[in-house]
């Protein structure tokens, strides 16, 4: 999935996107320093510097980030939120004054996982058109059983039911369904080694994208 999402960073910045606000990355972990999303926005950026919130609701990634990232740019900020608290998230002080509304965004939905509501999920996609200024993005990743064989389906529920309560898993029809009216970005809902690979981060090398157990798509927000 970290490589979809800095492909997808880069493919966002090169078109100009200059402001991203990132929800659930988990950042700093998994990339590192010099690698980040925001590095990756920063390298592929000819005419700009980006500006990047990441958004998070686990204190020791909070406290990590803040301790490793915010004291040396300041061109990132790290605060506290929860996709299921999005009215919260989008109201909050840092957001609102950090970022330049009137001019594009693109926001990272990377634990929808964490939405086991579809009517909740609406309501966030929903308020993120409402707010975010014209010709915006909004990507998000999403996990799904849609390669696993049908005999292993009822173990596998299983066993994420015990590992990981209150994950939520969608076919490719549930997801589709929650996009339905915006502008897919080609190459649309796919796997995510599928989307845009370059090859620059190995993803040609993918032989079974199912394999991923991850849809990724990117949206274009009127």
């Amino acid at each position: 999935m970290l490589r979809f999402l800095c492909r997808v960073v880069r493919h966002l910045a090169v078109r100009g996107v200059d402001q991203f606000v990132i929800v659930g990355s988990g950042v700093p972990s998994g990339l590192p320093a010099g690698r980040q999303l925001h590095d990756v926005a920063r390298k592929a950026l000819l005419d700009s510097v980006p500006r990047v919130v990441y958004v998070e609701n686990d204190p020791m990634v909070l406290a990590g980030a803040r301790a490793t990232i915010e004291p040396v740019t300041d061109l990132v900020r790290v605060v506290e939120g929860d996709l299921r608290e999005i009215d919260e998230v989008l109201d909050d002080r840092v957001l609102q004054t950090f970022l330049d509304w009137d001019r594009p965004m693109a926001v990272l939905l990377l634990s929808a996982y964490s939405l086991n509501d579809d009517e909740y999920f609406h309501y966030v996609i929903k308020r993120i058109r409402q707010v975010v200024p014209e010709r915006s993005y909004l990507s998000l990743v999403q996990t799904t059983f849609d390669a696993i064989p049908p005999e292993l389906l009822p173990a596998i529920h299983d066993l994420l039911a015990m590992t990981l309560p209150g994950h939520a898993v969608r076919t490719r029809e549930e997801v589709k369904a929650l996009l339905e009216g915006l502008a897919l970005v080609e190459p649309g809902l796919v796997w995510v080694p599928d989307w845009r690979p370059d090859g620059s981060d190995g993803s040609d090398d993918v032989c079974d994208p199912g394999a991923s157990g991850t849809y990724g798509a990117v949206v274009r927000v009127p």
